[in-house]
């Protein structure tokens, strides 16, 4: 038999049989990239658990759904909403930009979704990649505990506690309202109002019902102070001066 021939007899002759120590082995590297394989998917839901217990607790971010924030916020911008800024016993001002829920004050019936769906887009909407909740709304805070804010002067502003307001963050073309209110906002409540008064549905809209139309400070969510996304809107929203002048409340002292 030539040597080629030994050698093709060799080939085909069977592995030796491995002993307990090296088949140990083999079984651990196996184990090892099993464990590889699935890494991804659990630093993945890691990473998805703490986005959200952030925007849980910390900051969440809020895709703007509608035009009432023009120019301010606009349809598809994502801010995020500072969960902190009122926890430790801070109050929302005037002139602050809050999230809320509307529920008892701009809702009155919540609308009905199949549990699943709103399951799924609750998570979604807590990481700003979907729409948020019926009932959350985004508004600029007009009035607070105390304060009596009437519409109009002769000037056509909005006056609170007799202290007109020039609001330079109104949609250009529009007025500080076409309809005219004269309240004193109830303690512990909040007068809002969007920007773009003309596409806003706001307190203004639901002063006949439950509620009267301001808001629970119980209910704010937070302060939107952020505008993350799209990357050509990053800035800050920060709370203009248009209400430095006003006084405080009767009654109230600072």
């Amino acid at each position: 038999m030539d040597t080629d021939a030994q050698l093709s007899e060799r080939d085909r002759s069977p592995d030796p049989d491995q002993g307990p120590e090296q088949r140990s082995r083999s079984a651990r590297f196996r184990t090892r990239l099993a464990r590889l394989r699935y890494r991804p998917v659990t630093l993945l839901a890691l990473c998805l658990a703490f986005l959200l217990l952030l925007s849980t607790f910390v900051a969440q971010p809020f895709l703007i759904p509608s035009s009432s924030m023009e120019n301010t916020l606009r349809i598809g911008d994502r801010v995020l909403v500072n969960k902190l800024a009122y926890r430790f016993g801070g109050e929302p001002r005037r002139g602050d930009v809050v999230v809320f829920d509307g529920r008892g004050s701009f809702v009155q019936s919540e609308p009905e979704e199949n549990p699943v769906t709103g399951l799924l887009r609750g998570a979604g909407a807590a990481l700003g990649l979907a729409r948020p909740a019926e009932t959350d709304y985004v508004k600029r805070v007009i009035g607070i505990g105390g304060d009596r804010v009437t519409c109009c002067d002769k000037r056509g502003r909005i006056e609170v506690n007799g202290e007109p307001v020039t609001e330079g963050y109104l949609y250009p073309g529009d007025g500080p309202s076409s309809v005219e209110f004269d309240i004193v906002v109830p303690e512990g409540k909040l007068w809002v109002m969007g920007d773009h008064r003309s596409k806003s549905r706001d307190s203004r809209d639901h002063l006949g019902e439950p509620g009267g139309g301001v808001v629970p400070v119980g209910k704010v969510i937070g302060r939107a102070d952020w505008i993350s996304w799209p990357v050509s809107r990053w800035t800050t929203i920060d709370r203009p001066p248009s209400f430095d002048a006003v006084p405080a409340p009767a009654g109230h002292h600072g």
